[in-house]
């Protein structure tokens, strides 16, 4: 097994040192809050570093792990940040869009709008991979992994995966943008 690359690493040891700090200090402020109810500009981005629970902690750091790592050894530290923080601003922004849209008032809290934005890419990237996820253990290709969660976000519910489903949109562009793809035309 390869060492893991410095910036999943960091990312990684914050949401671990952030998930702990929770329960010594109130860091509600850094949650992200509907717009009527509390919003401040730099939880766009500190909502990603903030859990709910362990579970949410653990799944979101072996999804970064196991996609994450691999993205990065292939862009590089600097364009995976880049494509991280895509990820999770168009998470914030989906999920501060229908929260204005339906009323919600619950703050969000997760990297999962990254960790969408780091399954399309893999999915993208190494289509025919074959990956055994958790749950179901069964294996599947990572495109077929992609559409079925994708799909299982937005059956769920949209109001705990409006932010996945937002970091999925936000990496899908942020892809076609490198490309020089539709919308974005030739670079």
């Amino acid at each position: 097994m390869p060492p893991m690359p410095p910036v999943t690493q960091a990312l990684l040891l914050i949401n671990v040192g952030m998930f702990c700090a929770q329960y010594l200090l109130n860091l509600q402020a850094l949650a992200l809050w509907p717009i009527d109810r509390g919003f401040l500009p730099w939880q766009i981005v500190t909502y990603s570093v903030l859990h709910a629970d362990m579970f949410q902690l653990f799944f979101n750091s072996l999804g970064l792990w196991m996609f994450g790592a691999e993205l990065e050894r292939v862009w590089g530290g600097k364009r995976f940040t880049q494509f991280w923080f895509a990820s999770i601003v168009s998470g914030a922004f989906a999920q501060l869009a229908l929260s204005a849209a339906l009323g919600w008032g619950n703050p969000t809290v997760g990297a999962s709008g990254g960790l969408f934005g780091l399954l399309l890419a893999f999915g993208m990237m190494f289509p025919n991979q074959v990956i055994m996820p958790l749950f179901p253990p069964i294996p599947m290709k990572a495109k077929v992994f992609v559409v079925v969660f994708g799909a299982l976000a937005l059956v769920l519910g949209l109001m705990a995966r409006s932010a996945h489903l937002g970091g999925m949109i936000g990496a899908f562009l942020m892809i076609q943008y490198w490309r020089g793809r539709p919308p974005f035309g030739r670079r």
